[in-house]
Formats: C-alpha cells, sequence, structure tokens
C-alpha cells in the first residue's frame, strides 16, 4: 500500500526525500521503542506477579495494560504489579500514541505531497511566463520601441 517507485523517489526534491525517510525513521523508532517498552513490561509483570506464569502472559499482560484494553482475563495482583502497571499504562499510551501518529504522518504525508506538488507546478510555470514577459519587454526597452502611453 505504501510502496513507492524507485523513480517517484528520486524525482522527489531534496527536501521531500529527507522529509520521507524522518517520517519513515520516526515510525521505526516509535515501533521499536513500543516494543522495547512491551518486553520490558512483559518481563516486569512476570517477576513481580505471582499469577503471571510465564513470559508469554506477562507479555500479553503487558500489551493489554499499555493499549489500556483490560480484557480482565490477567489483572495485577499485587501492590508492586499494580504500581508497574501505571508505569506501564504511561509509557505505552505515550509510545502507541507514537506510533499511531507516524502512521497517520505517513498517510497524510502522501496525499498533501501530491496537492504540494503541483501546486509548486503550477508556480513553476507562472513564474516562467512571468520571466519570459520581462524579458521581452527589456528587449523591447533596449531596442527603443516601446509602445506611446495610452
Amino acid at each position: 500500500m505504501f510502496r513507492i517507485a524507485p523513480w517517484f523517489f528520486f524525482n522527489m526534491s531534496k527536501k521531500a526525500r529527507s522529509h520521507r525517510i524522518l517520517v519513515r525513521q520516526g515510525l521505526l523508532y516509535s515501533l521499536g521503542i513500543s516494543m522495547l517498552i512491551l518486553f520490558v513490561g512483559g518481563f516486569g509483570f512476570w517477576v513481580l506477579d505471582p499469577r503471571v506464569h510465564t513470559l508469554s502472559d506477562g507479555l500479553w499482560l503487558a500489551f493489554t495494560t499499555a493499549a489500556t484494553v483490560g480484557y480482565g482475563d490477567m489483572v495485577p495482583s499485587t501492590h508492586a504489579s499494580r504500581a508497574f502497571a501505571v508505569v506501564v499504562v504511561l509509557l505505552g499510551l505515550a509510545v502507541l500514541s507514537l506510533v499511531t501518529a507516524s502512521v497517520a504522518a505517513l498517510i497524510v504525508e502522501k496525499d498533501v505531497g501530491e496537492e504540494e506538488r503541483a501546486i509548486e507546478r503550477e508556480l513553476m510555470h507562472e513564474i516562467r511566463a512571468v520571466r519570459n514577459e520581462l524579458a521581452a519587454l527589456r528587449a523591447e526597452i533596449a531596442s527603443g520601441k516601446t509602445a506611446p502611453p495610452a
């Protein structure tokens, strides 16, 4: 869905290419941070909560806590794991929001980029026309063939 032809990437302006790369890197960074938080959260729940018997249970609890889904199949049962859940929720909300924002930025940037390119082409066409008219006026003045004032 987000595949871009190589010719399109190289025909983009340097500013547009760097913006697209930064947006994609932002998505990769936020995904990496969210995975790190989920793995640390899963390990933390596995260590802190006696009802979490496996690491996969801890990862599931970390995901449902960070995403604020709270299915209720697993809940923190000790004071330490509940306090840890608060940290996981706060970090999870922040980082998962970044992931969502990065994906939205890719979609919006693609749509806005095409519109901006069309406006840029139109402006460049108008600038060329003004330059041609200015050159013609300069040539006319230099040759002394000016039209009498009306």
